[in-house]
C-alpha cells in the first residue's frame, strides 16, 4: 500500500500539535479537577454549616434566651394576672418572629393568648380562627411534657397560608391555684425560610431542608424527595439524632452526576442538604475543555496547513526527479530537473540528478564509438582500473569492405562519402547484432565484427550472406552512379582480446592470425562475395551453400589458403 509523502507529513503535523497538547491538556484538567473538586467540597459543607449555625444561633438566641427570660418574668409570684398578660404582650412585642404567646393552666382549656395583630388578620383573611390557629391545646403540651421536648421547637404548617410554625413550650415553677403553668409561643420561620431562598448558593446550586421522613421543609409545597441518595443517606442520621456532617458524590434517577453535603442544625429535626451538579461544579473545566479544543484545532489547522506547504514544497522537487529518473530510465538522456533551486539535500539530489543525466548521456554517446566487448570488460573490472593484457578467445571474425569506394571517394564530397558510409553500416551493423555480433570497429570502408560463443560460425557466416543480400537488394550496386559492392571475409579460430596500447590511451580489440585471415580472405573476395576459411566451413551447419574455390594465394601466407563460397541454399 503506498503511503504518499504529504500525508506522512500531514500525520507527523497532527501528532506535534495535538499529541503535546493533549497530554498538557488532560494534565491541567486533571490538576484543575481536583482543585476544583476540593474546592466545591468546601463550598458545600461550608453552605451546609452555615445554614445550621444560623438556624441554631437564631433558635437559641433569638427565641429561646429571650423567651426564657419572659418565662423567668412571668414566673414571679408577686405579679398578678393582668400583669403576667401585660408582660406577656410586652414581650412579644419585642421578638418580630414570634406571632403568640400562650400562657395554660394544667387542666383548663381556655388559655391566655396574646397574639400579633397582623398575623390574626392574616389568618382571618383566609377564612380561620386566629384563636384556634395559633393557640397550643393541652394535649400538645401534654405530649411535649411527656416526651421531655419542653425547650425543643414542635413543626407545624399552616396549609392555608403556607406559614411554617414552630411550637416552643416551657415550664413555669410558679402554680396558680395548685396547677401547673406552661408557657407556649408560636414562632413563624419565614426568617429561616428567607435565610434559605435567598442564600447566594441557589444560583449556582440548591439548598434543601429535609425532615426524617425525607419531605422538604421550608416551602409552600411539601414533597418527598427520599430517592436522592444523599437525602437517603441523611434520613436515618436525623432519627437517630446524629450530627455527622458528611459529604458523598451520587447519581440522580435523572442522571444527573451531583456532589452533596449535609449537616443538621441542633435545635431541628432537619437536615441542611447542599447540592451542586458536576456539570456547574467543573464548569471551568469544560470552559477549559473548549479552549483547549479550539487552541488545538487552531494549532492543528496551522499545523496542517504548514505541513501542506512544506510537504508541497518537498516532495515537488522530488516528483520531478522521479519523473527525470523514471525518462532517464526510458533512454531520454537529455531529460533534466527544471526549477528546483533549493539549497538544501533535495536541490542538492536534483543536482547531481542532472549532472548524472549528463555523464550517462556522454557515456551513451562513448558506447557507440566502442564494442559490446569492450563494455563487458570495463564494467566487469569490479572498480579496478583497466589493465594492459590480452587472454585467448575462440572467435569468429567477419571483415565486410565496399568495393569502388577509392574512385568513388575521389569523385564526390567528403559529406557523401560520410552520408553513403553511413547508410552502408547503418544496414550492416543492424544485421550483425541481430545474429548477436559485436562490432569491434569501423576502419574506413571496412567493418570489423566479431562472434563469440556457441554456432558463431554459422551465425558469422550467415551475418556476411544476409550482409551481401540486403545491400544488393536495398542500393541495387548503384549509389549516386556509382558501381558499388561489398567483399566479406570469415575466419574462425583462436584469438587475443584485451586492452592494447599506452598506459592512458588504449583500445581493446583482438590481434591474431585469425583475425589476419579474415581480413586477407575480405581483401580477396570479388564483389558480392563472402570468403570463408576451411575451419568455418567445417561447422557450419546445412542451410549455407558453402562451395569450395581453388586455393588462393594470400598476402603473409607460404602456401595457398583452401577457401569456399558462401551463399544461402539452394
Amino acid at each position: 500500500m503506498r503511503f504518499p509523502l504529504p500525508l506522512k507529513f500531514f500525520l507527523f503535523a497532527a501528532l506535534v500539535a495535538v499529541v503535546p497538547l493533549a497530554l498538557v491538556g488532560q494534565n491541567l484538567v486533571q490538576i484543575a479537577r481536583d482543585e476544583l473538586k476540593s474546592a466545591v467540597n468546601e463550598d458545600l459543607t461550608g453552605v451546609a454549616g452555615q445554614l445550621r449555625s444560623e438556624f441554631d444561633n437564631m433558635y437559641q438566641g433569638r427565641w429561646l434566651t429571650p423567651l426564657m427570660v419572659i418565662r423567668s418574668g412571668v414566673d414571679n409570684p408577686e405579679l398578678d394576672v393582668a400583669q403576667k398578660v401585660s408582660l406577656l404582650t410586652e414581650g412579644m412585642e419585642q421578638l418580630a418572629d414570634v406571632v403568640a404567646l400562650q400562657l395554660s393552666v394544667e387542666g383548663s382549656d381556655i388559655p391566655m393568648l396574646v397574639s400579633d395583630q397582623g398575623f390574626a388578620q392574616r389568618l382571618a383573611a383566609e377564612g380561620l380562627d386566629p384563636v384556634q390557629a395559633l393557640s397550643s391545646s393541652g394535649d400538645l403540651l401534654a405530649s411535649i411534657e411527656g416526651t421531655g421536648q419542653f425547650g425543643r421547637p414542635l413543626i407545624s404548617v399552616i396549609p392555608e397560608t403556607g406559614d411554617w410554625m414552630a411550637t416552643l413550650a416551657l415550664p413555669m415553677e410558679s402554680r396558680l391555684a395548685g396547677r401547673k403553668l406552661t408557657l407556649a409561643a408560636r414562632i413563624n420561620l419565614s426568617t429561616l425560610r428567607r435565610s434559605v431562598e435567598r442564600h447566594p448558593f441557589n444560583q449556582r446550586g440548591e439548598i434543601t431542608i429535609v425532615d426524617h421522613a425525607g419531605r422538604t421543609a421550608l416551602v409552600d409545597s411539601p414533597k418527598v424527595i427520599n430517592q436522592r441518595a444523599i437525602v437517603a443517606s441523611a434520613m436515618p442520621l436525623i432519627v437517630a439524632g446524629a450530627r455527622a456532617d458528611a459529604l458523598e458524590s451520587y447519581t440522580r434517577v435523572d442522571g444527573t452526576l451531583m456532589l452533596g453535603a449535609y449537616a443538621f442544625p441542633d435545635w431541628f429535626p432537619w437536615a441542611v442538604i447542599t447540592e451542586l451538579s458536576e456539570d456547574k461544579a467543573y464548569a471551568v473545566i469544560s470552559r477549559m475543555m473548549q479552549q483547549i479544543f479550539l487552541v488545538g484545532a487552531l494549532g492543528f489547522a496551522a499545523a496542517s496547513a504548514a505541513a501542506i506547504i512544506f510537504s508541497r514544497g518537498l516532495t515537488g522537487p522530488i516528483l520531478k526527479i522521479g519523473r527525470v529518473a523514471d525518462a532517464l530510465g526510458e533512454g531520454d538522456f537529455a531529460a533534466r530537473v527544471q526549477n528546483v533551486r533549493a539549497r538544501d539535500e533535495i536541490g542538492d539530489l536534483a543536482r547531481r540528478i542532472n549532472v548524472m543525466a549528463g555523464q550517462l548521456g556522454e557515456r551513451l554517446e562513448l558506447m557507440k564509438f566502442v564494442s559490446h566487448e569492450t563494455m563487458t570488460a570495463i564494467q566487469a573490472r569490479d572498480g579496478d582500473r583497466m589493465r594492459r593484457g590480452g587472454e585467448r578467445r575462440e572467435v569468429s571474425m567477419l571483415f565486410s569492405d565496399i568495393r569502388g569506394y577509392t574512385a568513388f571517394s575521389e569523385t564526390v564530397t567528403p559529406e557523401e562519402v560520410i552520408e553513403v558510409l553511413n547508410r552502408y553500416f547503418e544496414v550492416q551493423s543492424e544485421i550483425v547484432e541481430r545474429h548477436g555480433g559485436d562490432i569491434d570497429k569501423f576502419v574506413g570502408d571496412e567493418l570489423m565484427a566479431m562472434f563469440v560463443g556457441e554456432d558463431k560460425e554459422e551465425r558469422a557466416v550467415r551475418c556476411g550472406v544476409e550482409i551481401k543480400e540486403a545491400l544488393a537488394k536495398t542500393f541495387g550496386g548503384q549509389d549516386g552512379g556509382h558501381e558499388l559492392a561489398v567483399g566479406i571475409g570469415v575466419a574462425s579460430g583462436a584469438v587475443v582480446l584485451g586492452a592494447m596500447g599506452a598506459r592512458d590511451r588504449m583500445d581493446y580489440t583482438v590481434l591474431g592470425s585469425t583475425v589476419n585471415l579474415a581480413a586477407r580472405l575480405c581483401a580477396k573476395a570479388g564483389p558480392w562475395e563472402v570468403l570463408v576459411d576451411v575451419e568455418t566451413q567445417a561447422l557450419v551447419a546445412s542451410g549455407i551453400s558453402l562451395v569450395e574455390l581453388a586455393p588462393v594465394v594470400l598476402k603473409g601466407y607460404a602456401d595457398p589458403v583452401p577457401v569456399f563460397l558462401a551463399e544461402h541454399g539452394k
